[in-house]
């Protein structure tokens, strides 16, 4: 059977057999395919943006076909020195229709120094050529930075301080989950599970506040914790605590001191107390320590708080043995933090009735017996002067 065909417009027979030819030529030629140059690379990124060294992060690449075809893509692979993958590849990624993104992500690890590294990223094309695309990663070691900037002048045992430490952020990409925790032993600290910072930016500071409370010379650790992704690191602060004078605290010193002795073997002792010291003292009490025993009406005299250079008067009222020389004037108080202090200041009982600071004074009766004898002088004067006119 022959196949015959027909130009319009002419009877002519031509060609036979020609169109079936065409349509098979047609169904065996192979369809149309974009080229690897029409897939490219269109964002890249790295997670933490800047590693340390040791640190595991992850690298995304982002790749698009441009063209109007597909393309058979054979594997993704990753390639590098410092910065390393740290996952599997993609050994069979497929077809890659017009237009479509597609987007791979490997592990990497950076095992080299400090420096900008740059992994390459190659995707395989079956029907041959790749696609090669460096990726900058850039590690650096800069650790966060932690310092004390208040403490007192000096620690003393049993005695709340008040601790501020300063965090900051000197890396080039953001810190995440900052903590600060205190560490060590013969202390007490709150909080004592540590400090929240959260979130520092490259360049951002926090600071954190702890009430450290010393039982014995010791070192305080501050641990700054913090995440580069989700790589843990930490630095530490230490903070030596030695004992010693606080120049600025409350000093409560008595003055015009004045002993009286009440009937039987009671005494009463008036008198001022000041504060000489540079902080204010709270709840301020005068009372008489043993060996007296303090009686009514003045057991103990309340104060009150004390600004420094501020003055009151103080009395209390006590009884004594025959025998004793010699009690201490007492005088408690509390600093802002509620910690107590408590100062001595003997006072003697013997030959006085009045003193101003340390000074000697003279007994009642003493004194009695010289103003008699003075008076009976001046009379005696006085009668002679008038016999001889």
């Amino acid at each position: 059977m022959t196949v015959e065909s027909y130009l319009p417009g002419d009877g002519r027979r031509r060609c036979p057999g020609l169109l079936v030819l065409l349509a098979l030529l047609c169904a065996l030629a192979p369809a149309a395919s974009a080229g690897p140059a029409d897939v490219t690379v269109t964002t890249v990124a790295v997670d933490p943006p800047v590693l340390m060294r040791g640190d595991t992060g992850t690298l995304t690449v982002v790749i698009q076909n441009n063209g109007a075809e597909i393309v058979d893509v054979r594997s993704a692979r990753l390639y590098g020195n410092g910065v390393v993958a740290a996952s599997d590849p993609y050994p069979a990624v497929g077809e890659l229709g017009p237009g479509v993104v597609k987007t791979f992500t490997f592990t990497v690890r950076a095992d080299g120094g400090e420096g900008t590294f740059y992994p390459t990223f190659v995707l395989d094309f079956r029907d041959g050529g790749s696609l090669r695309y460096p990726v900058p990663v850039r590690v650096e070691d800069t650790p966060l930075s932690a310092s004390v900037v208040a403490k007192p002048d000096a620690f003393v045992e049993g005695r709340t301080a008040h601790i501020t430490v300063r965090v900051g952020n000197p890396r080039p990409n953001a810190a995440s989950g900052v903590q600060v925790v205190p560490a060590g032993t013969n202390f007490t600290v709150v909080p004592a599970g540590g400090a929240f910072v959260g979130s520092l930016p490259p360049d951002g500071t926090a600071t954190v506040l702890f009430n450290l409370t010393p039982a014995a010379e010791t070192d305080v650790t501050f641990q700054v914790v913090w995440r580069n992704g989700i790589n843990t690191h930490t630095a530490d602060l230490v903070l030596p605590v030695v004992f010693g004078e606080d120049r600025r605290e409350a000093d409560l010193i008595i003055t015009n001191i004045e002993v009286v002795p009440a009937a039987g073997d009671g005494y009463r002792i008036a008198g001022d107390v000041m504060n000489a010291g540079l902080r204010p003292a709270r709840s301020v009490l005068v009372s008489p320590g043993p060996p007296a025993t303090p009686i009514d009406p003045f057991r103990v005299y309340v104060v009150g708080t004390l600004d420094p250079d501020d003055i009151s008067t103080f009395e209390v009222t006590f009884r004594a043995d025959s025998g004793t020389n010699e009690v201490p004037v007492v005088v408690e108080y509390r600093d802002d933090d509620g910690n107590r202090y408590t100062t001595s200041i003997p006072v003697s009982l013997v030959n006085r009735t009045a003193e101003d600071g340390g000074a000697a004074g003279v007994p009642v009766a003493a004194a009695v017996a010289v103003v008699l004898a003075l008076l009976a002088a001046a009379a005696a004067i006085w009668y002679y002067r008038r016999r001889r006119r």
